[in-house]
């Protein structure tokens, strides 16, 4: 468990909070939020496939057709592209519709309607329409779930001007960011990283499973509230390198920092775009240095962009090579999970390549 007197943002703005919490795992936040929505605003409905009645793959929606009914809360065919391009469409008139793609791997037949429609309603019709949808896909490794369950696909969302692309790394997070989403007007991507729907996983995978009941992070309000959608954190704060990281890696580079003695500061993204980029060019500035770390494949992932940008703005303070640390430019392989995951003893030598640089 990290140093608690160092805390994140999403910590003191808990601090400060004086509603009632209770410790929530990852997906129990998310269904709080979605509880909490459809409670306040009549125009917010939830569906995907087994979304329901079986309130979801991973339990997520669990209840809440029976607490709001089968019109607001309900299950859709298998067609990602039928279930995306009915909600731009309910979004168009007013609706704010809630939708899950089963897997993030699923979501190319929706390509479509996701980059052609929602991304571009606002623009095409000079701000007369908006799409306020919000668009939830479990993503990522660790699971066992093979080429098919595992992909981070978040980069293909961050190339499209419209979308707003948020990966949360913690429950307290992940609720504050599903409520902003769901009461903003554009179109929002929110990636779960299904490793962390139940604790925090720093990449040691032949070690006991942490619940977020043991975190400061697990603890979550059971109200109303919001995480901005441009503004990342400092996970954790340190003077050495800076890391860049979202999702699962945020606890994996921790782990990282931990092992190696590395006094790394942690910056954890949250929303991926619109990009905080005062907060991490200040850090970069700070630290000289740079690691970028995520679970998707290196080539033409998200962080070549971290990467060119910390270049541009942050060129003359850069005391060694801004280094990479990603999955493999292969399929997520079932057998060799491990050896394609990027751990922690992977991101630590990245960290000493830095230091050495």
């Amino acid at each position: 468990m990290r140093d608690i007197d160092k805390t994140t943002a999403a910590d003191a703005a808990r601090a400060a909070d004086d509603r009632k919490t209770a410790p929530m795992t990852m997906i129990q936040a998310l269904r709080s939020a979605m509880d909490v929505m459809l409670g306040r605003d009549d125009d917010v409905v939830v569906y995907g496939q087994d979304v329901g009645y079986f309130g979801g793959v991973f339990r997520v929606t669990d209840g809440l057709q029976a607490r709001y009914g089968k019109q607001r809360v309900f299950d859709a065919p298998i067609s990602e592209g039928g279930i995306v391009g009915t909600a731009v469409g309910m979004a168009a008139y007013g609706l704010r519709p809630v939708v899950e793609i089963q897997f993030a791997d699923y979501f190319y037949p929706a390509t479509d309607q996701i980059v052609s429609e929602a991304a571009r309603l606002r623009y095409r019709s000079a701000g007369d329409f908006t799409a306020p949808l919000t668009i939830r896909m479990p993503c990522g490794g660790g699971i066992y779930g093979g080429q098919t369950h595992s992909q981070s696909p978040e980069a293909f969302f961050t190339h499209v001007c419209g979308l707003r692309t948020v990966m949360p790394s913690n429950p307290y997070d992940a609720k504050g960011l599903l409520i902003a989403a769901i009461e903003n007007d554009d179109p929002v991507i929110f990636l779960e990283p299904k490793r962390l729907y139940n604790g925090p996983f720093d990449g040691h995978h032949d070690r006991p499973v942490v619940s977020w009941s043991k975190h400061p992070l697990g603890e979550v309000p059971e109200g109303h509230y919001t995480v901005p959608l441009d503004k990342a954190a400092v996970f954790r704060p340190g003077s050495d390198l800076t890391v860049l990281a979202y999702g699962t890696m945020v606890w994996v580079a921790e782990a990282a920092a931990r092992e190696t003695g590395v006094d790394a500061e942690i910056v954890d993204l949250r929303t991926l775009w619109p990009l905080d980029l005062d907060t991490v060019v200040a850090s970069v500035k700070k630290t000289g240095r740079c690691v970028i770390v995520h679970e998707a494949t290196r080539t033409s992932g998200f962080g070549a962009e971290l990467a060119a940008l910390v270049q541009e703005h942050c060129f003359y303070e850069l005391e060694a090579p801004i280094e990479r640390v990603a999955g493999w430019d292969t399929p997520y392989p079932h057998a060799q999970e491990w050896a394609y995951f990027p751990g922690p003893d992977r991101v630590g030598a990245a960290f000493k390549r830095a230091m050495e640089g």
